[in-house]
C-alpha cells in the first residue's frame, strides 16, 4: 500500500498550509492546560464530519489513509487520539502543540496495563521519601500476607540470576514486558490510598488506580500487604505494615457499564460489564505523565516527580528498550521479540526488524477488548520527535470477557498504520529548529 506521502504528494502542502492558518488557536487550547498536556475536550461526531474539537490535521491524516478512515470514521471502536508536536527553540527548549481526534472524557476505556507506569513512578519516589540508609532500587524486597486475596513473596537471598524481588527488578518487568505480578507487587507496596493521594496532588484529578491484576474483590484491592526490605545476610532495613484504604473509590464518570453481555467462568450473562470500580485513567492523563518522565522542566514544579536524575534515566532506559537488548536475561528472544510492546508503529508483528535509529519510549495496554499505547518517537535519523496516544475498543461480539477480541486483525494494524503515517508526517514537517536528540540516544549504562 502507497503511503500518504508518496500517494499524495501535494496533500502536504495543503495541510501545511491549514496549520499555520489554525496554529494561533491550538496554541492557545494547549495553554489551557495546566500541564501542557493535551486539553479535555472532543466529542465523536457522525460519521464523515469534524467532531468539535477535533483537529484539521489529525481528521485530515486519518481520512487521507482508507485503512485508517475505516476505523476513525466508525463508531463503534471508540477511537480517541492525542497527537502532539514537539517544536524546539534555538536552545533545544520545547515546546507541545496537542492535536485531537474524539478525545472524550465522558467515555470510559478500560486503561489495563497503562496504569503501570504511574505504579512504577511512584514506587521509585516512594523510596526516595523512605530516607532509609541501603533501600534503593536494588535491595531485596519480601512481601508478606495479611488478608484475603494476598500472596506472599519472602525473603530469598540474591540469586545468580537477574530475577531477584526488588523495586528496580518489578520495573524492569513491567515496563518490558507488561508483567501483571510485577505490578502486584508495587500496587502493595505504594498502598492503594496513598497511592491515589499522591496522583491527586500531581494533578491527576480524575485518575483511579484501584485494582491488582488478580481475581480480587473490592475490599480486598483497599487491603496492601506488609513490605520488608533486607540486606542480602537477611538483615531487615525497613518495615512497612499492612495498609487499608477505609474508602472505596469509584469511577469518577458514576456507573460505567459497557459491552451487551460478559462472560463469567463458562457462563455468559446477559448483562453489561461493571467498571465502576475499576481503574481510570483517562488519555489526556496518562500523556501527561508520560511527558513529565521524559521531559520534567515542561511541567510546573509542583507537578513534577520527586525523582533523581539516575531514576530519570532508568525509567527512560526501560520505556524505549526491546526485550532482548535490556540485557534483561529472563527473557529469551524467541518468546518476547522486538515488538512485543511496541503497538505504534510495529503493530506486535515479529517480523518486522526493529530500527536503530527510531526509538518509542511507550507503555501500552491490551485487556477487555481495549488496545492503548501511549508514545514518544525519537528519530536520530531524520532528526525528528513527537508524542502520540490512541486508544480503540475492538470487540466486535460486544461480549466482555468472553476473549474474543480483534487485537490482531483490527486494532494491531491500525496502531501500527496509525504510528507510521503519523511518523512518515514528522520527518517532511518543517520546524523552526531541529532538535538535539543527543539525549535520548546517549549510551545506557543504567541497569
Amino acid at each position: 500500500m502507497k503511503t500518504l506521502h508518496q500517494s499524495r504528494p501535494t496533500l502536504y502542502y495543503i495541510i501545511g498550509i491549514a496549520f499555520l492558518l489554525s496554529i494561533t488557536t491550538l496554541i492557545t487550547l494547549a495553554a489551557k492546560s495546566r500541564r501542557q498536556a493535551p486539553p479535555l475536550h472532543g466529542r465523536g461526531g457522525r460519521e464523515g464530519s469534524l467532531a468539535p474539537g477535533d483537529s484539521p490535521l489529525l481528521d485530515s491524516l486519518l481520512k487521507a489513509n482508507p485503512q485508517l478512515a475505516r476505523v476513525a470514521l466508525n463508531p463503534q471502536y471508540e477511537l480517541q487520539i492525542i497527537y502532539t508536536q514537539i517544536n524546539r527553540d534555538a536552545q533545544n527548549r520545547p515546546t507541545f502543540t496537542p492535536h485531537t481526534y474524539h478525545l472524550n472524557p465522558q467515555q470510559y476505556f478500560n486503561p489495563a496495563s497503562l496504569v503501570k507506569l504511574p505504579v512504577v513512578a511512584l514506587s521509585l519516589e516512594k523510596l526516595n521519601d523512605i530516607h532509609k540508609p541501603g533501600v534503593t532500587r536494588r535491595t531485596i524486597m519480601a512481601t508478606g500476607t495479611s488478608y484475603r486475596c494476598q500472596t506472599p513473596v519472602p525473603f530469598a537471598a540474591p540469586a545468580d540470576s537477574d530475577r531477584t524481588a526488588t523495586v528496580g527488578d518489578y520495573i524492569k518487568r513491567m515496563l518490558l514486558v507488561s508483567d501483571n505480578i510485577a505490578y502486584n507487587r508495587l500496587y502493595e507496596f505504594l498502598g492503594q490510598r496513598p497511592l491515589n493521594q499522591r496522583l491527586q496532588e500531581l494533578g491527576y484529578s480524575t485518575t483511579r488506580i484501584t485494582r491488582r491484576f488478580a481475581p480480587c474483590d473490592t475490599a480486598a484491592n483497599r487491603h496492601t500487604n506488609p513490605i520488608s526490605f533486607h540486606t542480602p545476610q537477611g538483615d531487615t532495613l525497613y518495615k512497612q505494615p499492612a495498609q487499608t484504604n477505609p474508602t472505596s473509590y469509584t469511577s469518577p464518570l458514576g456507573r460505567v457499564l459497557k459491552g451487551r453481555a460478559h462472560q463469567a467462568g463458562r457462563r455468559v450473562i446477559p448483562e453489561p460489564y461493571d467498571f465502576t470500580t475499576a481503574n481510570h485513567l483517562p488519555l489526556p492523563d496518562i500523556t501527561a505523565l508520560l511527558q513529565s518522565i521524559l521531559f520534567p522542566e515542561s511541567v510546573p514544579a509542583t507537578q513534577r516527580l520527586r525523582l533523581t536524575p539516575t531514576d530519570y534515566a532508568f525509567l527512560r532506559r526501560y520505556l524505549h528498550a526491546t526485550p532482548h537488548e535490556s540485557g534483561y536475561h529472563p527473557y529469551a528472544p524467541a518468546r518476547y521479540f522486538d515488538a512485543y510492546k511496541k503497538y505504534l508503529y510495529y503493530g506486535r508483528n515479529p517480523e518486522i526488524p526493529h530500527q536503530s535509529t527510531l526509538r518509542i519510549y511507550n507503555i501500552v495496554g491490551m485487556s477487555h477488548g481495549y488496545l492503548a499505547d501511549v508514545a514518544y518517537f525519537a528519530d536520530s535519523l531524520h532528526q525528528s520527535e513527537f508524542l502520540l496516544s490512541a486508544v480503540l475498543y475492538v470487540n466486535q461480539d460486544g461480549i466482555i470477557n468472553d476473549g474474543a477480541y480483534e487485537y490482531d486483525t483490527i486494532g494491531q494494524p491500525f496502531l501500527a498504520q496509525l504510528g507510521r503515517q503519523i511518523h512518515q508526517y514528522e520527518t517532511q514537517r518543517p520546524r523552526p529548529y531541529r532538535p538535539n536528540l543527543t539525549e535520548f540516544f546517549a549510551p545506557e549504562p543504567i541497569r
